[in-house]
């Protein structure tokens, strides 16, 4: 691996030329990228391999990577015991084979062990389809429609989620902005939205529609936005009073903040928390847990009843994920492994923020544990108009001069520090930084 920032390689380790990578890209995906993470013509790369804490490209490049596959690499890239049982488990099959398969049984019962709310978990593939069937059996259990969420909250690509995920202007509360095209318009009244770590708004909303509210989920840290002391108790003891179920979405928190995830983390159990990225030790994979009562509504003997909660997927219950998920979740359950994650993280964190004041930029770094993002902002956020009052221009110019610098960040998009970054990948960067300050100063 090199040893600076950006070294390219003595041969070109990808088959094409990198402008002919982008012209199938160009051809054959909408807007040439994944989603919304295309990066500029003149930061954009193809990624040949990842290795610890670091992506190499096609032309030989080698970066120091915080992208982390958006947080479900806590371990870095192709760490070595997750790989040979990732192996081990391929010999024996590629798929969960229809029916239950031994991986997979084992690693259920790891989790029910871990997750403070699980009696029982779901299986799925991916994080979108966990929060959705998440909600699909909150509303079975209630028998009501509506869901409650916060906005800048993201909870996947179903149409329950798609609402002030990225609003230009803060929503008329409770009224959501649909974040897509071709969602029902019938959903528009289903789903509510609340600034998060505003108790009280949250209060009066759930309060006005108990009757018809199924269920509030939540990112127990939204992005880089930690809640205050007193707001997931809160929310514990509002739905609770209101006969109305707390979802908590973990697709980033679990196993992130701690072995139970946020909720050991935050001392707070909700009713029910989907569970991806880790999960699957990079692997696809997914879960719901939650108390017997509501997650056998699942339970395919119920088929044809009204009680009946519909989960199926060919792919769901992946035995290479569970194989991945478990020897993962063997090297977080090691002694002291969240003190030195976190630690070392938060110290990384203090020096950035040392470099930034060096050159007077107007920016903080902010987050906990081990996610961080850099924003030109005065004080740390607490909800998400205090993202959109930032100076996002700023951060993105800052970010595309971090990649030019062989740091890959995506420009306006949290971060995670994982156990394969070292003291090497933290002085690198720290130089990196400084360099893009007097790019952008």
């Amino acid at each position: 691996m090199a040893d600076t920032l950006v070294e390219a390689a003595p041969e070109r380790p990808g088959a094409m030329d990198k402008a002919a990578y982008f012209e199938i890209a160009e051809q054959a995906l909408p807007g040439g990228g994944f989603g919304g993470y295309k990066l500029p013509d003149d930061v954009r790369f193809v990624i040949h391999k990842g290795e610890g804490s670091r992506l190499q490209d096609t032309d030989g490049n080698w970066y120091i990577d915080y992208v982390g596959g958006a947080g479900a690499l806590i371990l870095g890239h192709a760490p070595p015991v997750v790989v040979a049982a990732a192996q081990e488990q391929v010999a024996h099959g590629l798929h969960q084979f229809g029916a239950p398969n031994a991986p997979v049984l084992r690693f259920a019962e790891r989790l029910v062990d871990v997750i403070p709310c699980a009696e029982k978990v779901i299986f799925a593939t991916t994080g979108s389809e966990a929060t959705a069937y998440a909600l699909r059996l909150a509303r079975a259990h209630t028998g009501r429609d509506k869901i409650l969420k916060f906005e800048g909250a993201f909870h996947g690509n179903h149409d329950y989620s798609n609402f002030s995920v990225i609003p230009n202007a803060l929503s008329n509360y409770p009224r959501g902005r649909p974040d897509s095209a071709g969602i029902p318009g019938p959903l528009h009244d289903c789903v509510l939205v609340a600034p998060y770590n505003d108790l009280d708004a949250a209060e009066r909303i759930v309060a006005e529609h108990r009757d018809d509210l199924a269920c509030v989920i939540v990112e127990p840290a939204q992005r880089v936005i930690f809640p205050t002391d007193e707001f997931l108790p809160g929310l514990r003891r509002i739905c609770t009073e209101n006969e109305v179920l707390l979802v908590f979405d973990e697709s980033v928190t679990g196993f992130r903040l701690a072995l139970g995830g946020a909720q050991e983390f935050f001392g707070v159990v909700p009713d029910l928390a989907a569970y991806a990225k880790i999960v699957g030790g990079g692997v696809a994979l997914s879960a719901v847990a939650g108390p017997a009562e509501i997650v056998d509504r699942a339970d395919p003997a119920l088929e044809t009843t009204p009680e009946y909660a519909h989960v199926k997927g060919t792919m769901h219950g992946s035995p290479i994920g569970a194989a991945s998920g478990m020897a993962t979740l063997d090297i977080l359950s090691e002694p002291g492994f969240y003190a030195r994650l976190h630690e070392g993280a938060e110290a990384f964190g203090a020096e950035c923020q040392a470099v930034l004041d060096r050159h007077r930029l107007p920016a903080i770094v902010t987050g906990k544990a081990s996610l961080w993002q850099i924003l030109f902002a005065d004080r740390h956020p607490v909800n998400h108009g205090d993202i959109m009052a930032s100076d996002r221009a700023a951060s993105r110019a800052l970010d595309l001069a971090l990649l030019k610098n062989g740091i890959y960040v995506l420009p306006n998009v949290r971060r995670f520090v994982s156990a394969a970054h070292g003291a090497d990948d933290f002085e690198q960067t720290l130089k990196a930084l400084d360099a893009a300050c007097r790019s952008v100063a």
